[in-house]
């Protein structure tokens, strides 16, 4: 079963060349890669995706920048097989992802959402183990799994543990459903989400087949030390409480409103936003700790 892998791209050349290396290098040689470059300034890129020579890669580059949601959006219209996974432009797929994923898939049809293991590294290739890691580990189910309605959205809002760009879809799912508008920081998590409330569930492996990247000088990184990221988040958590209380999900509507894991990781960003003397982004911080 042929796997369609899309690329979102706008940001480091090298670290993307590595992602692409690591899906060409997959021992399951069924998938199609389509690169949506979102106009990033390198002119290079073009003739060097041309010399890779593979049929089964397809690179464009928008004329107009569309941001991360947009562009996001933009790759689900390539589209054209029953299995997609939306992949970081700065991870690295194990050799056995695809295989991992087919199987997956085959085995457990009543899931949408398919999560495998996942090691992280940090921008020099090291293993990282940061606090958000930590984190993860402890909200991630201790062995694998089945998530479905509102258990699964209790589970995510509590402590978001997965790794986006690892997770493997469904197609009719993820196309169908699509990424919600406006949204460039939680698009995943609120996604997830809108599986959950339509019914879908959430298969977890702990067969380990992605490398997740964190690095100091991702666009999240830098929107969190900002506390920029945390505006959209309440919004969001706010937003998320009330459709889930309509739905009469009281336990999911309570844990959203209350936003633990989003309040405490704003508070530990506090001290580091200080030393660097982002005095805004000490204010926001505080204020989402606190609002």
């Amino acid at each position: 079963m042929t796997v369609d892998i899309l690329f979102p791209f706008y940001g480091d050349v090298d670290f993307m060349k590595q992602a692409v290396h690591s899906v060409i290098r997959q021992t399951n040689p069924d998938w199609r890669l389509i690169v949506v470059d979102d106009g990033y300034p390198d002119d290079s890129i073009p003739g060097w995706f041309e010399s890779l020579g593979d049929s089964r890669i397809t690179y464009m580059r928008n004329e107009k920048n569309l941001g991360a949601n947009g562009n996001y959006t933009k790759a689900l219209g390539f589209v054209e097989n029953d299995l997609v996974t939306v992949m970081g432009a700065d991870d690295i797929m194990l050799p056995n992802y695809i295989d991992w994923f087919v199987d997956a898939a085959a085995k457990n049809p009543e899931a949408q959402i398919f999560q495998p293991g996942c090691v992280v590294i940090d921008e020099n290739n090291a293993l990282s183990n940061t606090l958000v890691e930590k984190v993860k580990e402890h909200y991630r189910p201790s062995k694998t799994t089945l998530l479905r309605g509102e258990e699964l959205a209790v589970s995510i809002i509590r402590g978001d543990w997965l790794y986006f760009p690892s997770l493997g879809w469904r197609a009719d799912t993820i196309v169908g459903i699509g990424f919600r508008e406006g949204l460039n920081v939680v698009q995943d998590v609120a996604l997830v989400l809108d599986v959950a409330t339509s019914g879908g569930a959430l298969y977890y492996d702990q067969t380990v087949a992605f490398m997740y990247r964190r690095h100091r000088g991702s666009d999240s990184s830098w929107r969190a030390l900002e506390g920029t990221r945390f505006d959209e988040e309440r919004r969001f958590f706010y937003q998320i409480s009330q459709e889930m209380n309509a739905r009469g999900w009281n336990r999911a509507a309570l844990i959203s409103r209350a936003h633990v894991s989003s309040r405490l990781h704003a508070l530990a960003l506090l001290p580091k936003a200080a030393m660097a003397k982002k005095w805004q982004g000490v204010k926001n911080l505080a204020t989402h700790v606190v609002k």
